[in-house]
Order: structure tokens, then C-alpha cells, then sequence
């Protein structure tokens, strides 16, 4: 493909979001509910105008919601996907509520390259397991230090009891059971929706960048919410606690 004919492509860019909510469903059914009670606390805690931070926001599914809640909102989207991220863009192209930022979270001078120094609330769903527990620890401590007093952390992701081994078994065989049969049905799982990522006009060289930097999938470690608790109150939080919680997936908020 030329410059030329990059510059004239053009994206369905609802499409695509739509398409990414679909594929995350199929690992996530209560996926939109984990969203409602984020942004439940955001106004409980912070009201209906905050600044925030969508962290590892992908293609804005965070952000959406938030605006479409809270018009008087601002994010601030960080990523270093360059797929997701285009989607992200063509999203929100336009809207001065929305930035986005292409840094790395293991890069310990990220927060250098965000418009703000300080923010209402820092928000993140499914994204970071791909960290191993240091890593993590140490992007939980550079996170306190972007939260205000007052302010909210939540991460809604995959959090694993490792004490209760046989309830963690019957669960992850029942939820995929049922994804088996969603994928009979036709549902898109990782590699399916990131294959037609690929064969995008628009979407083809920023998808390869991206495997480029990750390559299919990594997952990192995925430890207790009380493992997320302890460390985050031991980085500056005063006080963590799971505020939802699905057989598999917890929601938790750290209050600075």
C-alpha cells in the first residue's frame, strides 16, 4: 500500500468498537457490569466532572463509558498498542476531552509524558496481568504518585485465590464450557478479531507494529485482591478493598 492510498483509507472506527466489545464479552459476560460500578464509585468518591486517567486504555472502552456518564469528564488514555490506540484515535478524533498517550508502562518515566500531574481518578479493566508482580508493585507506587489526595485508583481485572484450588477449577471449567459454546455460535476470540485487525486497510501496519512489540499474547502473573490490597496500601494508598467481584474477576478500589 503507498502514502497515498494510507492517507485516502478510511475506518468504520463504531464498527471496530463494537467488534472489540463483542470479542471481550466472549471472555467477559459481566464485563459492562464491572464498568457501571467503576464509574458508580468515581461519582460516589469523585464526583461527576473528574479528571481522569485510562490506564492501559486500549481503544477507549473506559473512556467511553465515562463520557457518556459524565459529559463534564476529561481522560486521558495511555497505551503503547498501536492498534488499539488508532481505533482510540479515530474514536475520539475531535473530542477535547480525550488525550491519548503512546508510553510504556514499564518504562518508569512514563508518567512524564501525561498532560497532568495529578488526577481525580486512575482507571484500568483487563489490562494489566500481562505484569509479573514486581513490575506491577512498581507501577501501582508511580500510580499513587498521579492520584490527589482524596483521588481513586480501580483495577477490575483477573485476580486468582491461589488458597482455593478446587473452586478455582470447577469455575474455570464452567466458564469454559461456556465460551466453547459461544465460539460454536460464532464469537470472535484474541486471535480471530486481531486476524481481521491485520487484513484492515487501516488497521494492517499498526497491527503489525503491534506484534511486533508483544507478539500474540502475555500474560503475567494474576495474584489475589488481597495481594493488590496490601501492595497498594504499602505504595501510599490509605485504604483498598474489592468493591465487585464475579466468580473469576474482582474490581478493586484504593482510596488515596
Amino acid at each position: 500500500m503507498t502514502d497515498a492510498d494510507t492517507t485516502t483509507a478510511t475506518a468504520d472506527w463504531q464498527a471496530w468498537q463494537k467488534s472489540w466489545d463483542r470479542q471481550q464479552e466472549w471472555y467477559l459476560p459481566d464485563r459492562e457490569e464491572r464498568f457501571t460500578i467503576m464509574l458508580d464509585m468515581v461519582e460516589a468518591l469523585v464526583g461527576t466532572a473528574p479528571r481522569v486517567l485510562d490506564l492501559a486504555c486500549g481503544t477507549g472502552s473506559i473512556t467511553a463509558r465515562l463520557l457518556a456518564r459524565f459529559p463534564e469528564a476529561t481522560s486521558t488514555g495511555v497505551d503503547l498498542d498501536p492498534a488499539l490506540l488508532a481505533i482510540a484515535e479515530g474514536t475520539f478524533a475531535g473530542d477535547e476531552r480525550v488525550a491519548l498517550v503512546t508510553a510504556d508502562l514499564k518504562d518508569p518515566d512514563w508518567p512524564a509524558k501525561l498532560p497532568y500531574d495529578s488526577y481525580d481518578a486512575v482507571l484500568t479493566a483487563t489490562a494489566l496481568h500481562w505484569l509479573h508482580r514486581e513490575p506491577l508493585a512498581d507501577l501501582y507506587g508511580r500510580v499513587a504518585g498521579l492520584v490527589r489526595d482524596g483521588g481513586v485508583f480501580m483495577n477490575a481485572d483477573h485476580m486468582i485465590d491461589e488458597t482455593t484450588p478446587r473452586i478455582n477449577a470447577a469455575e474455570r471449567a464452567q466458564r469454559h464450557a461456556r465460551m466453547d459454546q459461544a465460539k460454536r455460535d460464532g464469537v470472535l476470540d484474541w486471535s480471530e478479531w486481531w486476524q481481521l485487525a491485520a487484513k484492515d486497510p487501516v488497521l494492517a501496519e499498526p497491527t503489525a507494529r503491534r506484534y511486533e512489540i508483544y507478539g500474540d499474547h502475555a500474560d503475567g502473573d494474576m495474584p489475589s485482591a488481597a495481594w493488590h490490597a496490601r501492595v497498594l496500601r504499602e505504595k501510599g494508598f490509605g485504604e483498598a478493598r474489592p468493591v465487585w467481584c464475579s466468580p473469576s474477576d474482582t474490581l478493586l478500589l484504593a482510596l488515596k
